[in-house]
């Protein structure tokens, strides 16, 4: 095989067994790799409605034909599971150096199994891997993880691993890589958590083979020439917190639990304040391998009150630490961000997370007694408190670890929670977004913005992700949900594609199109992926076998909504004054342009045209 190694390591940690096995070259092609891959295993080996935190259950890390390879931003890996959090389908991705030496290593992909008496440490290079006892990792956050077991191993090794939040099982507990790289949605650390493997650790020296070296070279190229100068170079200075301006300015800066879109105090928490004021410089050393941008950087707060050094934050971490929770407070935000990667959590469920706790206290429904202090929007100290207290379960952050959803459910206001199966809202409110909301209501790990980025035709103007280079969609009305169910039925077929590849999800956002990553995928692999209508074929397969999964854990239709306050309750303010989600207009259309039945299930005609029958 090309591209891909064609072989992959299956880890049982009940039995301590380590063995290598063959990529089935049928499952390459038509699920490419990455998230495809992923999720097919994960269908094909479990029972959907296996307890999440249970032996029984699996960890897949999962490469794609493109990672390692030199192309542009292709240092992708995806992890895939069932969620602690929603119980469905679980797939987060990591950018960084670990994916690229999982591949260097000879492998397409981990399957990690069962569940070990003791905390271990799986340590690959090349040809050997073994389990090492890792009780002395234990309670180590991930940066101390990390420095510790590279001096055990290799200098030039690379790890993923879990800080105290997967140890402790918080639902949204995440898998860092290369100190801040973040795996982060879906609590699939705290899955890696329940199997007590602390880390991953690879060293990978082989180099990946493609099948048209010429062909490949000309492909990356071509790449290369239709990048988006201007993007890269606002990116490479300002990074995504440069998205707080263009969300305040169309009114969709999620504002105190998604009350509002519009936060007054934006200013102070926007990514040029923070360019001048608290990054310090870019990650040196650190950028993802083969990335045209290297977007990441580091920050140091000098606030005595929230002092430290750590990467980022992005703009989710900002929107949902941040405004989300009524926070102006640049440094109190990093810090919390700091948290959050440190302690192995994702910063887009505890924000979410805290701003519905502080709606439940502002609105009476939560006893001071309960938190053990105020709890009210704004207050920068309680925010970064909670967070230190939902990593390590401490006092009522033991209620918080559970999640937005269970906590709004506990005080009896379930309505409460924003968010779509169990998983809360990404940084963008729905109300002023058509297309994202009925994205975020249909897709199958829950509220998620990335492989559904509808969005983006509404701030970014022109279509930065356009599909094929001769397309140029111009900017489309973000309060309009005519003919929204075509084009986020289109959008979350091709992040399929892009999530299983191995390439980075910006990449496409700075110009590269389908002509671009198909010429890839077929001069690293050597396979024919057909017209564009069969290319596009492969993200509607990934996307109903996501669905198949989530059917047979028990979702039905009922799951693909939107919280009451979207559906029923006016914006308040701002460019989407007034509006509320069209759900009912768009989700039927939705599912006939999917092929699917009034109740969302898949017809048999899809599923063969599909070949998942």
């Amino acid at each position: 095989m090309y591209g891909w190694t064609g072989k992959f390591l299956r880890v049982d940690l009940t039995k301590s067994t380590i063995t290598v096995e063959d990529t089935d070259p049928k499952i390459a092609k038509d699920f490419i790799g990455g998230l495809g891959m992923g999720v097919k295993h994960l269908y094909n080996e479990i029972d959907p409605k296996v307890d999440p935190l249970s032996p029984d259950n699996k960890l897949l890390m999962v490469t794609g034909p493109l990672t390692g390879t030199g192309a542009p931003a292709g240092n992708r890996y995806m992890v895939v599971t069932k969620s602690p959090l929603t119980g469905a389908i679980a797939n987060s991705c990591a950018a960084g150096r670990f994916a690229t030496s999982l591949k260097y290593a000879g492998y397409d992909m981990i399957i990690i199994e069962g569940k070990s008496k003791k905390p271990v440490y799986l340590w690959i290079d090349d040809d050997n891997a073994k389990l090492r006892d890792a009780q002395h990792l234990w309670g180590k956050s991930t940066n101390q993880t990390e420095i510790t077991v590279i001096a055990e191993t290799a200098p030039e090794a690379n790890v993923a691993c879990i800080g105290p939040a997967g140890e402790r099982l918080v639902r949204f507990a995440c898998v860092i890589n290369d100190m801040g790289r973040a795996a982060g949605r879906s609590g699939v650390g705290a899955v890696m958590g329940s199997k007590n493997l602390k880390a991953i650790v690879v060293r990978g020296t082989k180099g990946v083979k493609v099948a048209d070296k010429i062909g490949f070279y000309k492909a990356m190229v071509d790449c290369y020439k239709a990048l988006d100068a201007g993007y890269i170079e606002e990116y490479y200075h300002v990074g995504t917190p440069e998205t707080v301006a263009l969300a305040q300015e169309l009114g969709v800066l999620p504002t105190r639990n998604y009350q509002s879109g519009v936060f007054k105090d934006w200013e102070r928490i926007d990514g040029q304040i923070l360019a001048d004021t608290l990054s310090v410089r870019r990650r040196k050393g650190l950028a993802c391998p083969a990335c045209p941008v290297g977007c990441g950087r580091i920050t140091k707060i000098t606030d005595p009150a929230f002092a430290g050094v750590g990467f980022g934050p992005e703009y989710e971490s900002i929107g949902l630490l941040g405004s989300n929770c009524g926070v102006n407070n640049l440094s109190a935000i990093s810090k919390a961000a700091f948290i959050c990667n440190e302690m192995g959590m994702d910063t887009i469920s505890t924000g979410n997370t805290i701003g519905c706790t502080m709606e439940l206290y502002e609105r009476g429904y939560l006893p001071k007694k309960d938190v053990g202090r105020t709890l009210n929007f704004g207050d920068a100290s309680a925010m970064v408190e909670m967070t230190k207290k939902i990593a390590l379960r401490e006092g009522f952050g033991d209620i918080l670890a559970e999640g937005a959803y269970r906590v709004a459910e506990k005080y009896g206001h379930p309505e409460l929670f924003m968010g779509v199966k169990k998983q809360g809202f990404p940084s963008y409110e729905p109300r002023g977004l058509q297309g994202l909301a009925l994205a975020y209501a249909t897709e199958p790990r829950g509220a998620d913005h990335i492989r559904g980025e509808v969005h983006e035709t509404s701030m970014f103007g022109t279509l930065h992700w356009r599909i094929t280079r001769d397309r140029n969609i111009e900017k489309v009305d973000p309060l309009s949900w005519k003919d929204k169910p075509v084009l986020v039925k289109e959008v979350q077929d091709w992040f399929r594609i892009i999530d299983s590849s191995g390439i980075c999800v910006f990449l496409p956002e700075m110009g590269v199109g389908e002509d671009h990553l198909r010429a890839l995928l077929e001069t690293a692999t050597g396979i024919d992926f057909g017209s564009h209508k069969g290319f596009m074929r492969t993200g509607e397969r990934i996307f109903n076998q996501e669905r198949l999964f989530n059917l047979k854990a028990g979702f039905t239709a009922k799951d693909d909504t939107l919280p009451k306050r979207m559906l029923e309750e006016p914006m308040p303010e701002g460019p989407a004054k007034g509006m509320v989600v069209h759900l009912d207009e768009m989700l039927p259309e939705y599912y006939k342009v999917r092929g699917w039945n009034a109740s969302g299930v898949p017809t048999l005609e899809k599923l063969h045209e599909l070949g998942l029958e």
